[in-house]
Order: C-alpha cells, then sequence, then structure tokens
C-alpha cells in the first residue's frame, strides 16, 4: 500500500510540473523570432536589463551581440543620479556576446528607433 502512495505522488508531482510550464528552456522545435527593430531590450530574472541585437529568441539557445546596460550614478554630494549608457566589452574579459539561459528572460520589447536608448546606442557606435 505504500508503495502505490509513492508511485502516486511521482507522478502528481510529475504532472504537476509538467502543466506548470516547468519545462527546462525553450521549445526544442521552436523557431526563433524575428525582430522588426534593430535593437531589443531583455529583461533576465534577475532584473537585469540588456538592450542588443538578439538572435535565436524563441529557441533554447538565445545570443545578445552588440549589448548595453545602463548603469545609474549617484553624486555623493548633491545626491543626484544620472544613467550612463555602458557598452560591454569593456570588463577585464572583453565579451563580444552574451549566451543566455532561455527559461531566465521575463520579457523582450523592441528598442523604438526613436527612443533615448536608441539614441544613445547611435552616439556610442558612431566611429
Amino acid at each position: 500500500m505504500q508503495r502505490y502512495g509513492i508511485v502516486a505522488g511521482f507522478l502528481l508531482c510529475s504532472l504537476l510540473a509538467l502543466f506548470s510550464g516547468c519545462s527546462p528552456g525553450a521549445n526544442p522545435g521552436a523557431k526563433a523570432v524575428i525582430f522588426a527593430t534593430p535593437y531589443q531590450a531583455v529583461l533576465l530574472s534577475n532584473g537585469s536589463v540588456y538592450f542588443g541585437k538578439l538572435s535565436g529568441y524563441g529557441t533554447e539557445t538565445p545570443v545578445l551581440t552588440d549589448v548595453f546596460y545602463i548603469l545609474s550614478k549617484s553624486d555623493p554630494q548633491t545626491k543626484e543620479v544620472s544613467n550612463v549608457l555602458v557598452k560591454r566589452g569593456k570588463e577585464l574579459h572583453g565579451p563580444d556576446r552574451m549566451y543566455l539561459n532561455a527559461a531566465h528572460i521575463v520579457f523582450v520589447e523592441p528598442v523604438g528607433e526613436d527612443s533615448k536608448v536608441a539614441q544613445l546606442i547611435r552616439e556610442a557606435t558612431r566611429p
């Protein structure tokens, strides 16, 4: 009798995981989403937001290239906060792309071509 309880519990947990969407990563047979704008905003489950060119979204292996993030700085005297757009790649390891875990992408939004972020990216990428 106890054996049936263990089996029933295992089956119940498996069904709950299946129906709650707890799958590791994206759908293996899915096709990548094509975006209409050059840059996308990607929010990760840890709260980080990155801006870049996202490829492979909707697959198990999305990749973000030409990556930027916003760094907030506070002036210790005036307490005024300013936001600066920073291009990844200046770090010690010099990354040129980010391989993302599809399960940790909360959402993706297009960066409007007339937005402040798009303007700052254009300024940062000018030679």
